[in-house]
């Protein structure tokens, strides 16, 4: 038997996903705790199928009950049940107590022959009585003195929707006059509840007795989220993921299990976003249980009211009666009576005022496929005939009905305007989604697939969606029915696509050069190939080849109009701009009149902010991503928000606005998905933060999503920068030779770019690396090298980076004064461009010059750090200065002796049970920390202890809280 809320008899225990936690009924599992075990009392448990009222209360009993016994019966879906199964299945778990019980009140025998497996341990059965009214009677006052012997006892009964009229007559006479020691929990579904009360309507409490009703609501989308991370033992589910599984599944925690199981990936899937969380799920079958769980609620409906449920299946969406009705043909004076029986069978629900539809989206999905395909394409073509008179008319609803009617005219007539729309209104996700669909029609006439493929690759270099949107632009290049005339157009749009992926930019850069060769009746395209090939970051291009394209794009930009010419412009000064040069910003617009232009100054306001982040001028870049984000989202451009929100995460990294930033960013990847241009400095803004952490393996995993490895095929700064990273892992690793290779090449970047300006973190990371494996005479020529590519250009950032470099090579040298002057410019400089981070690494490097010379104001320079290190929550950074200022003795205790801390875990115990939590090993914590490995294990040793854990693997993070 199984019943749709979960709680199967007889299921098997390998089919079944559950939360190792439970989440969401902190605040109903209390109320059990409090009341359940303070007898007398009686706690009605509700809430609908599937929504975990089981799951609550095997919490409750797996909980500390103390010495009350508990005693647990099912009620069952059986078409004729037996009287009183429930409680005496109870009864039955009786048997170890019985054995403690001295004497029992004889009237008790009553149950012997109901309890063969008890009967040894109860009276001697009792004679029968030959009247109906008074066995029962007896029987009712046997069950009660039985739970007065073996009080106290938690009796709970579930499913008591099921229950026979015996055990709810029993029920209500234990609740009448409750034995002092007896607690009842009864668990029910309220819309199965025969008369809409779980006791009948004679039912009242006691005097003197607890009652309490305890509802059990659906979770919300961050329950549901917890849910998904409990069940799966993952830490982070993408918000977009969450929000999408509980829109499918109604934030009940049964389906949202189940749907879980039915995943092919649930680890990856749950950490998609947007657009692929969507697939993922929309892939998704019915499991099993819910489509036979809906099956038996259709079959006990008449068939009218099957066809009014079928009818609103297939239409999808929660829709007014009169509508249901008119698709699944309901004669209207029939409407109310077949709408109460959909309604009243728990299948059609009332959602939005009047309006109905399915509890949730899996519901429908089981009613739809039970569908034979005649009658539903029927059904669909009925849809169509009747959406055709709604004004506005719903072109998406009636594109998508069209073609699952089979009507393939009216699925092009629609999909297209459908797709126009979304377009216009900003939604290019929908619009992408629609024409991909479209050009999948095998009879499409050839000047239909041009004029849709066009459409497609307009909308899609606009939109969040590149990926696939990319491959189809690619089979359709090699489509026999796409004109050639259209070919050059659809390849720009599909190079454009590739040149945000990393991993794809070389093929990228190829096809807009092929793009340009087909173009040349086409000068407006040529020029935006010519704009995009002219781009120095895209991949590792060296400024000859770079030269003849940025020629074209600066003329064609001088002579161009509209749109085109803001278009341009934003390619044009981004590529001055990231080679360092701060000029043209005056040519910026402040308005565009027409909605493309709009969109395009979007996008040039925050590609100038983003080339200003790399040169250091932060205060510009903020003013121009504050009217670019703004002028995005006013004018509908979703891949400018996406690269404004970009550009905010690392202005924040930079200017030490740190707080919330990690999880922000994480957000943001799941977000940008398909849009690896995006995700690559994202990755990179994590990789710092790790780092600043002390979080090395980490750090190196989003290093190395960077695009580091092939700088050739990423964004060229991001590439050098995430070259950096790896860099500083290594060497904090100790292992300078492996930093030196990936300082070389992240160097060959550089000198193959002329990329100086984005050298500001690769340069000093370099310069170390190099003195540590004694190459200083490299050490030397790098520095000379940053001086003179920056020497005509406009990086403040690059200048602070270049005066650190000067110091580190002044304190190898042992030339100290210098060194300490250096880094002193250097700090002036990060502070000037507000760069607080970046000036308290560069302060630290003085204070390290001045321990010899003046270890006064070293320790006075360090007592400040620890505090902007730990402000920023640069962990590592602030422990590193504690360590330093220990051995100049220059830490002061704030008050005599040493405090305390019993069993509560002290600050470096807490410190040290984290970095476990994370996989450390005691090396790692120890390197990290700067303590040794036998302090680390003594440490370990006692934290185990004061959590009462055995292993690394008990302890969590959540415990440290």
């Amino acid at each position: 038997m199984r019943r749709i809320d979960g709680s199967e008899t007889g299921r098997d225990s390998s089919l079944w996903t559950g939360s190792p936690a439970l989440v969401g009924r902190g605040e109903q599992l209390a109320v059990l705790r409090e009341i359940a075990v303070r007898p007398p009392s009686v706690v009605l448990l509700e809430g609908e199928a599937g929504v975990g009222k089981s799951r609550l209360v095997a919490e409750l009993l797996a909980g500390d009950l103390g010495s009350v016994l508990p005693l647990v019966g099912h009620c069952q879906q059986v078409g004729e049940p037996f009287s009183y199964g429930a409680l005496l299945e109870a009864l039955r778990g009786a048997g170890l107590a019985l054995a403690r019980q001295r004497s029992l009140n004889p009237v008790i025998g009553a149950l012997a022959p109901l309890l063969p497996e008890i009967a040894a341990g109860l009276p001697a059965p009792l004679p029968p009585l030959h009247d109906t009214r008074a066995e029962r009677h007896r029987l009712f006052r046997a069950v009660r003195e039985l739970l007065v012997a073996l009080g106290p006892v938690l009796l709970v009964v579930e499913d008591l929707h099921w229950a026979d009229d015996g055990t709810r007559q029993l029920l209500r006479f234990l609740a009448g006059e409750p034995p002092a020691g007896l607690g009842m929990v009864l668990t029910y579904r309220r819309e199965d509840l025969r008369g809409g009360s779980p006791l009948g309507a004679e039912f009242r409490s006691a005097a003197g007795g607890l009652v309490a009703v305890v509802e059990i609501e659906p979770l919300d989308v961050t329950g549901v989220r917890g849910l998904t991370e409990a069940i799966l033992g993952v830490e982070k589910v993408s918000a977009e993921f969450a929000a999408r599984l509980h829109e499918r599944t109604a934030g009940l925690p049964f389906v949202v299990e189940q749907v879980l199981r039915a995943l092919r990936d649930p680890v990856a899937a749950v950490r998609a976003g947007g657009a692929r969380a969507e697939r993922l799920l929309d892939a998704v079958k019915v499991p099993p249980l819910l489509r036979d769980a809906m099956a038996d609620r259709l079959a006990a409906l008449p068939t009218a009211t099957v066809h009014l449920v079928e009818a609103a299946a297939v239409l999808g969406t929660p829709a007014p009666a009169e509508l249901l009705a008119e698709v699944g043909g309901v004669p209207e004076n029939r409407l109310r009576t077949v709408l109460s029986h959909a309604v009243n069978g728990h299948v059609l629900y009332e959602v939005d005022g009047l309006r109905y539809g399915f509890r949730h989206m899996l519901a429908r999905q089981a009613v739809y496929d039970g569908i034979i395909a005649p009658e539903r394409a029927a059904l669909h073509g009925r849809i169509v005939d009747v959406l055709e008179h709604v004004e506005p008319r719903p072109l998406v609803q009636l594109a998508e009905h069209s073609e699952r009617a089979g009507r393939t005219a009216d699925w092009l007539t629609y999909g297209e305007a459908a797709a126009d729309r979304a377009a216009d209104s900003g939604d290019a996700a929908t619009a992408t989604k629609l024409l991909q669909r479209l050009l999948t029609v095998p009879v499409l006439p050839a000047d239909v697939v041009d004029r849709l493929a066009i459409k497609l690759g307009r909308i899609a270099t606009t939109g969040l969606d590149q990926r696939d949107p990319a491959e189809a632009l690619g089979r359709l290049l090699v489509d026999p029915r796409l004109d050639t005339s259209v070919r050059g157009e659809v390849r720009l749009y599909r190079a454009l696509l590739l040149v945000r992926q990393i991993g794809r930019i070389r093929e990228g850069r190829a096809e807009l050069e092929r793009a340009a060769d087909e173009l040349t009746d086409r000068p407006e395209l040529v020029a935006r190939s010519a704009a995009v090939l002219a781009l120095p970051y895209l991949g590792t291009v060296p400024p000859s080849e770079l030269g003849p394209w940025r020629q074209r794009a600066e003329a064609d930009q001088a002579t161009a109009t509209d749109g085109l010419r803001i278009s341009l412009l934003a390619d044009v000064l981004g590529s001055r701009l990231h080679r360092g040069y701060l000029t043209g910003l005056d040519e910026v617009p402040e308005h565009a009149d027409m909605l493309d232009g709009r969109r395009q100054l979007a996008r040039l306001r925050c590609d100038v902010a983003d080339a200003c982040v790399w040169l250091g001028h932060l205060d510009l870049a903020a003013r121009f991503l504050h009217d670019g984000l703004r002028l995005a989202t006013e004018s509908g451009a979703p891949l400018a928000v996406g690269a404004g929100r970009t550009t905010e995460a690392q202005l924040d990294w930079i200017t030490g606005r740190w707080e919330g930033l990690a999880e922000r960013a994480d957000e943001l990847i799941k977000e940008y998905y398909d849009v690896s241009s995006l995700t690559g400095e994202l990755e990179l803004v994590l990789g710092w933060l790790a780092a600043a952490r002390g979080d090395w393996p980490v750090a190196a995993d989003h290093f190395g999503r960077t695009g580091a490895h092939d700088p050739g095929d990423a964004i060229a700064p991001v590439a050098i920068s995430g070259i950096a990273g790896l860099a500083s892992t290594l060497l904090e690793r100790k292992a300078a030779v492996e930093a030196v290779a990936e300082v070389d090449r992240g160097l060959a970047a550089v000198r193959l770019t002329d990329g100086w300006p984005w050298a500001s973190v690769l340069a000093p990371v370099g310069v170390v690396a190099y003195s540590a494996v004694g190459r200083v005479a490299e050490a030397e020529r790098l520095v000379d090298e940053v001086a003179e590519g920056i020497a005509d250009r406009d990086a403040p950032v690059v200048l602070a980076a270049l005066a650190q470099c000067r110091g580190s090579l002044a304190e190898v040298r042992g030339e100290l004064t210098d060194a300490t002057g250096h880094f002193r410019e250097a700090v002036a400089r990060y502070e000037v461009i507000g760069a607080p981070y970046f000036a308290a690494l560069a302060r630290e490097r003085e204070a390290a010059v001045l321990v010899l010379s003046d270890p006064e104001r070293a320790v006075e320079l360090l007592t400040d750090l620890v505090k902007t290190f730990d402000g920023l929550g640069a962990s590592k950074d602030g422990v590193r200065c504690r360590h330093t200022l220990h051995t100049l003795g220059g830490e002061k205790p704030a008050r005599r002796g040493r405090r305390g801390y019993g069993n509560d875990l002290s600050p470096r115990e807490v410190e040290i049970a984290r970095l476990v939590a994370a996989g450390q090993t005691n090396r790692e914590i120890a390197e990290k920390l700067f303590l040794s490995a036998r302090t680390v294990e003594r440490h370990v040793a006692r934290l185990f202890r004061k959590l009462r854990i055995r292993s690394r693997a008990e302890l969590r993070a959540d415990r440290l809280d």
